[in-house]
């Protein structure tokens, strides 16, 4: 492909070679690549079901090991939270009440969300402010109708003479209403880190936020450190990064060829959350913790999911524990058939790893297979929510393991496929305990256990103009595609999301 001397600056200045950006395009003409799923994860193949006498147990291991190990909390927390409060800004558009009643609105549009935000609209923990901002902005605000001051009270929640909270990071939106204070979901992140990632006194998170957010999230930890620090009695250090450019990639128009802007530069895109790999990969602790910015539960509910987040690092270390007297047996010349067998055995029933054939067993197979990065994943029953799915898949070379597929990668025209897709018990909340370092401490390299099979073409538009964009292996997809796995399952109580405004209504999120 051709690029001019321009093009080339411009792809150097991403971090790219040509080279590369030709191999993404090399990725739109092949198109998307469908995984063959052999079956769906459940209890007892694939996924463990954990009693609650072995719970404790692994809560106790976790417990007894901490301190052995350096342990971060990485939340990804570069998403906005405008898509929170889309319904608030199509009632904003859309809602005259010269000429229609609320009632008569809401009957008419018929989304729950937006029924269940006015009907418990005070129960949200920016509704006081909300309120007092209101009577500031509309001289009106108290005289008037009860449909106008509705109107008010949204306009003033999402404008920018207002509280603005649409065009805040989700992290710093408020989350819960405490008799003391107002807590966004950054801070709630904290309190839970608190309990069970601190080391002696210690607790470390790192978060990857939008550029230009950063300063937000150091001013709001500047303003809630000492109540933080006092309440939980541990002192946290805190990084932050962001979405390596070089993980951006190009756009095509329909023809394949690099998709261009008014001004005739080539058109990056960012690369979706998979490019995250790269942030994972730049860091330095061995054990990382990681759940989405907007899973958080208010204080009295922390206790559960303390619990389980211990239950799984408890598992993490037992399989790390077992994997690396393996590789210390393998690489010491051990290699007994009975040994051997044993290894296969904890290869195929532990992690589910199979080989195409039993031929393909050999030590230097069953040591690739080992050392590896491991994730253990807390996987919740399927009620509905959206979310991957955890699957046994077989590969181009024949070898089954556990992955986590959306349905997107799914080739919902097989019905086979589509069968065995619908029978998965089971969804992803990202809620995922890594391993980042070898048998001799070495961190692996992240970027060696990404299936770039996994890359996914989606239609956009720029300028009004369509495009095809290219998102990197999701994070916990394709980006993890050949690490160890592990899926355990978790209650739904362990996964309180916050996708839309009215989400912040639900008891999870409203304390006692």
């Amino acid at each position: 492909m051709d690029f001019s001397q321009i093009d080339i600056l411009q792809i150097e200045e991403k971090g790219l070679t040509t080279s590369e950006v030709e191999e993404q395009i090399k990725i739109f003409k092949r198109g998307n690549i469908k995984v063959n799923i052999t079956e769906a994860a459940t209890i007892g193949k694939g996924i463990s079901g954990v009693e609650e006498a072995h719970k404790k147990d692994l809560i106790r291991f976790y417990d007894s090991e901490k301190n052995k190990h350096n342990i971060l909390k990485f939340v990804p927390a570069s998403g906005a939270a405008t898509r929170m409060f889309k319904a608030l800004h199509n009632f904003a558009d859309k809602f005259d009440p010269e000429t229609q009643g609320l009632r008569d609105f809401l009957d008419k549009e018929g989304d729950p969300d937006l029924q269940r935000f006015f009907n418990h609209m005070t129960e949200l923990p920016f509704y006081e402010h909300a309120v007092e901002k209101a009577k500031s902005n509309y001289s009106n605000f108290e005289t008037a109708s009860n449909d106008n001051r509705h109107l008010y009270l949204v306009k003033t929640i999402l404008d920018s003479d207002g509280l603005y909270l649409g065009n805040l990071p989700k992290g710093l939106v408020p989350f819960h209403k405490y008799n003391s204070h107002i807590a966004t979901a950054f801070e709630e992140h904290l309190i839970e880190a608190a309990e069970y990632i601190a080391v002696d006194g210690l607790a470390k998170l790192h978060f990857t936020v939008a550029k230009g957010d950063k300063e937000k999230f150091q001013g709001e930890w500047k303003e809630i450190h000492e109540r933080v620090e006092e309440k939980t009695g541990v002192k946290f250090e805190i990084e932050y990064s962001y979405q390596n450019p070089k993980t951006d990639t190009i756009a095509v128009d329909d023809k394949f060829e690099p998709f261009r802007t008014e001004d005739n530069e080539l058109f990056f895109r960012p690369g979706g959350h998979g490019a995250l790999i790269e942030n994972l990969n730049q860091l330095e602790e061995e054990v990382v913790f990681i759940k989405n910015i907007d899973n958080v539960v208010v204080e009295s509910a922390i206790r559960q999911v303390v619990d389980y987040k211990k239950m799984l690092g408890g598992k993490l270390f037992k399989i790390k524990s077992t994997i690396n007297k393996y590789l210390e047996q393998l690489e010491s010349g051990d290699t007994s058939g009975e040994g051997l067998e044993e290894i296969k055995n904890f290869l195929n029933q532990e992690l589910f790893v199979k080989a195409s054939s039993e031929d393909k067993i050999s030590v230097p197979w069953l040591k690739e297979k080992l050392n590896r990065p491991l994730r253990v994943c807390g996987m919740v029953k399927n009620e509905g929510e959206p979310g991957g799915g955890p699957f046994l898949v077989k590969d181009k070379n024949g070898e089954i393991s556990l992955q986590i597929i959306e349905g997107a990668q799914i080739d919902e025209n097989n019905p086979e496929q589509a069968k065995t897709a619908r029978e998965a018990t089971h969804f992803n909340p990202v809620d995922i305990v890594c391993s980042l370092r070898d048998h001799k401490g070495e961190g692996y390299d992240l970027h060696k256990y990404v299936d770039e099979d996994m890359s996914f073409i989606a239609d956009k538009t720029k300028d009004g103009k369509p495009l095809k964009a290219l998102e990197r292996p999701g994070l916990w997809n394709g980006g993890m595609a050949k690490w160890n796995t592990v899926f355990v399952e978790v209650p739904v109580a362990t996964f309180n999301p916050v996708k839309t405004v009215a989400d912040l209504l639900k008891e999870s999120h409203q304390p006692r």
